[in-house]
């Protein structure tokens, strides 16, 4: 007789609490819907406790509420919180939730808005720390992982940065893609959206022009990006380590030799560099910014003359390469300090004198060969401030004092 008395008390001990609990979750339902979140968050920390003796459809409420508890009002949204209801809008999810399926979704959404907007004000830890979980709430979407690699780089949070490209070369992450755009009419804008959704607007008549642009690998860069991280702490047997593995993998990707001359630079290790360049020039001949990079590079090791036969090739492919056109001039009119040099060593004998002349006539040989290559660039860019500078000072040393004045009045304008 005891034992039932014991067990009709302990039902109703229970029943009274599942009634409470259920008392709490529906207050805090109240409280979501009155804009009262902390009331609700307090209700539902109560409720919590107890969530095990709930059934399961007020457990899947309390997940759903815990949720917009969470999110409040949308504004100035922790990461933490928008974690935790994430986790409570998953766990909804589990349950057969449809409303929940649909707050996932928004909530990546105004995630990765949110990540947008950090990141166009430049704050790139709090950006790359909400692509990161919105990447935990779907490892399918392993591109946030990769644009949170790219923001802890931005920001020069270096480990964190090296922590998510790792984990996306072991993930073996390619990040090609097709980019599928379409004009709209109205704006004139060329706008990104789904291959579905493109056929879709295509029909309506406001869009034309479809394009199906691809988005290269992704591959080299990240090892390229480790690389980097590997030689900025210092660490160049690491990063020459993990460009090698990189390369063991993808064998035939023309972006980690790529990335692999890069990281030569970046070491000053100038002939491996160009070493490899050439390489990649015999894979991919008709790559103007392949010779501009191969022109820098020689320059640098003092190799001019094949500097200019590699900025000339660039603009054979691309004669709108106004940067190699500068270059060249530059080249050019680096011959200039020899010349200078021994200018300001000579002295006033008859035959200093005459030196002096022989000097001055080659000083404007270079400049007349130096002038046609500016001349270019301001006739393509007239806003190449440079260029225009460079130009009126060789019309001014010249005596041409027309075109220097021409010049001048660009750059007054």
């Amino acid at each position: 007789m005891k034992r039932n008395i014991l067990t009709l008390s302990l039902l109703s001990f229970i029943s009274l609490s599942a009634i409470a609990q259920k008392d709490e979750i529906k207050n805090a339902e109240d409280f979501i819907e009155d804009g009262n979140f902390d009331k609700a968050k307090t209700e539902l920390a109560t409720a919590e406790q107890k969530l095990s003796e709930a059934n399961d459809k007020w457990t899947e409420r309390f997940y759903l509420y815990k949720a917009q508890a969470y999110l409040a009002d949308g504004s100035g949204v922790s990461v933490d919180d928008f974690k935790t209801a994430g986790d409570a809008y998953k766990k909804a999810v589990e349950m057969g939730s449809d409303d929940a399926q649909e707050g996932l979704a928004n909530l990546r959404n105004q995630l990765v808005q949110s990540a947008i907007d950090d990141q166009n004000s430049e704050n790139y830890k709090s950006a790359a720390d909400k692509l990161v979980a919105s990447y935990d709430l779907n490892k399918q979407d392993t591109i946030y992982l990769y644009y949170a690699a790219a923001n802890s780089l931005n920001g020069q949070n270096y480990d964190d940065a090296l922590k998510y490209y790792e984990q996306l070369r072991e993930l073996n992450f390619d990040g090609a893609s097709t980019q599928y755009t379409a004009l709209n009419n109205e704006t004139g804008e060329r706008e990104s959206m789904s291959k579905e959704q493109r056929e879709l607007m295509m029909k309506t008549g406001n869009y034309s022009e479809p394009k199906d642009e691809k988005q290269p690998s992704k591959r080299g860069e990240i090892a390229k990006n480790i690389a980097l991280i590997h030689i900025q702490e210092g660490n160049n047997d690491k990063a020459i380590e993990a460009m090698d593995d990189a390369k063991a993998n993808n064998p035939d990707d023309l972006g980690l030799l790529q990335a692999e001359a890069n990281m030569y630079y970046q070491m000053g290790d100038k002939e491996q560099y160009n070493q490899l360049m050439s390489e990649l020039v015999k894979k991919n001949p008709n790559d103007a910014n392949l010779y501009y990079n191969l022109g820098v590079s020689t320059a640098e090791i003092g190799d001019q003359d094949q500097a200019v036969e590699y900025y000339k090739k660039a603009l054979e492919i691309d004669p709108d390469m106004d940067n190699a056109r500068m270059n060249i001039a530059a080249v050019i009119l680096s011959k200039e300090r020899d010349i200078i040099e021994e200018m300001n060593g000579l002295g006033m004998s008859k035959e200093d004198n005459k030196r002096y002349e022989e000097l001055s006539e080659e000083r404007k040989e270079i400049y007349k060969e130096a002038l046609p290559y500016l001349e270019a660039t301001v006739e393509k860019n007239p806003e190449n401030t440079d260029a225009i500078r460079t130009a009126m000072n060789i019309y001014t040393q010249v005596g041409n004092k027309e075109k220097a004045a021409e010049m001048k009045a660009m750059l007054e304008q």
